[in-house]
């Protein structure tokens, strides 16, 4: 049985499914240190709520500073870091500049960690249930 959440008005299923991406068993020292890169720039709540909302489409500094509540330079701050890790990208409209993401990547790559930060808590979830039905309530569907 497949359980799904809803984020941003979309319906993320949770469980596992085969995935046709795969780590290469041989994963080489360069490409690891790149990939722990962008992971790392993820590891940040904020820079998270930037980029899901940059998800939406474009948005200038002032629209971000409103809707996500954060200090402007603060989040100046955040927009430089990913526009040099080539998360986003910045275009000027008249006085303002734009901020969208780079590419669908990104978001791609936020969707399923949301999916599995959602699978993993319902999965403990189900297991603190089970645990204090004695055992029972795990095998319920």
């Amino acid at each position: 049985m497949t359980s799904s959440y809803i984020c941003a008005d979309r319906l993320h299923p949770v469980a596992h499914e085969p995935t046709r991406h795969r780590l290469p068993p041989d994963l080489d020292v360069e490409t690891a240190v790149s990939v722990a890169s962008t992971l790392q720039a993820l590891a940040h709540a904020g820079r998270l709520r930037i980029l899901a909302t940059l998800q939406a489409g474009p948005a200038t500094v002032g629209r971000l500073t409103e809707s996500l509540a954060m200090e402007q330079s603060a989040l100046s701050h955040q927009l430089r870091l990913l526009r040099d890790l080539g998360f986003v990208t910045a275009e000027r409209q008249g006085r303002h500049v734009e901020y969208r993401l780079f590419d669908n990547h990104i978001g791609e790559l936020i969707e399923q960690a949301l999916s599995h930060a959602e699978h993993v808590r319902l999965g403990v979830a189900e297991r603190d249930a089970a645990s204090v039905d004695g055992g029972v309530g795990a095998s319920r569907v």
